[in-house]
């Protein structure tokens, strides 16, 4: 997803974080008092404590990287608060997201998973997973990490925006299109420019947190001191 923007449901963007259906105000505060691009609202705490810890982060072990790159794939069409809810029904269901592990996995064990309640039950969803496993263990093998490869896009470097307005975060990006490319011709699928715009962000390739959010916030004070 673009995180930020699945609150701006004028996008035609499949649903995912945006919760504002006014890009251009300043984020409302939480209960807390606290400023957030999404996990704002009475109820989503744990989507606050995503957005605080984990969205825009930088992450270079290879297996969570795995991880997002299957949950991004999974929320393809769904919100991603809809994904986060299931993350542990996912982790379960997919060895804690072991490569290898999921690599392994029979027809029969992915068969069995369409009637597993604690993820999204959609066969080719499901079924991607083994076969983006496969291609991921290619590429650990010929770059030696999937961090190696995949933060190669990027220099190695977070890019950071900090965009002013919900309508300021593109939904895919040179860079994007580069990445999804490549997954799609070594065989992975759900890897679609947008969503893997939704992933750089997840893995802190790229920090989309808007201007007033206190995440940026944080930075910008960080780098004044």
């Amino acid at each position: 997803m673009t995180k930020a923007q699945s609150q701006n449901k004028t996008k035609s963007k499949p649903k995912t974080l945006t919760e504002s259906k006014s890009a251009s105000r300043l984020l409302q505060p939480s209960p807390d008092g606290k400023r957030r691009c999404f996990g704002s609202k009475v109820g989503q705490e744990f989507y606050g404590e995503y957005h605080d810890t984990e969205w825009g982060v930088p992450v270079h072990d290879d297996r969570l990287l795995f991880e997002m790159l299957i949950l991004e794939g999974a929320q393809a069409g769904l919100s991603w608060e809809t994904i986060l809810k299931k993350r542990k029904g996912y982790r379960k269901a997919f060895h804690n997201f072991d490569p290898k592990k999921v690599a392994k996995m029979t027809d029969a064990a992915l068969e069995a998973l369409r009637e597993n309640e604690g993820i999204i039950r959609n066969r080719l969803k499901i079924e991607s997973a083994r076969k983006n496993a496969l291609v991921f263990l290619a590429i650990q093998k010929e770059f030696g990490s999937f961090d190696k490869y995949l933060w190669d896009f990027v220099g190695g470097t977070t890019i950071v925006n900090h965009p002013h307005s919900f309508d300021d975060v593109p939904v895919k990006t040179k860079e994007s299109d580069a990445i999804s490319k490549d997954l799609k011709k070594r065989g992975m699928s759900f890897v679609g420019s947008t969503i893997i715009y939704a992933y750089m962000q997840a893995v802190g390739m790229v920090d989309d947190h808007l201007a007033d959010c206190l995440k940026a916030a944080k930075k910008t004070k960080q780098r004044k001191q």
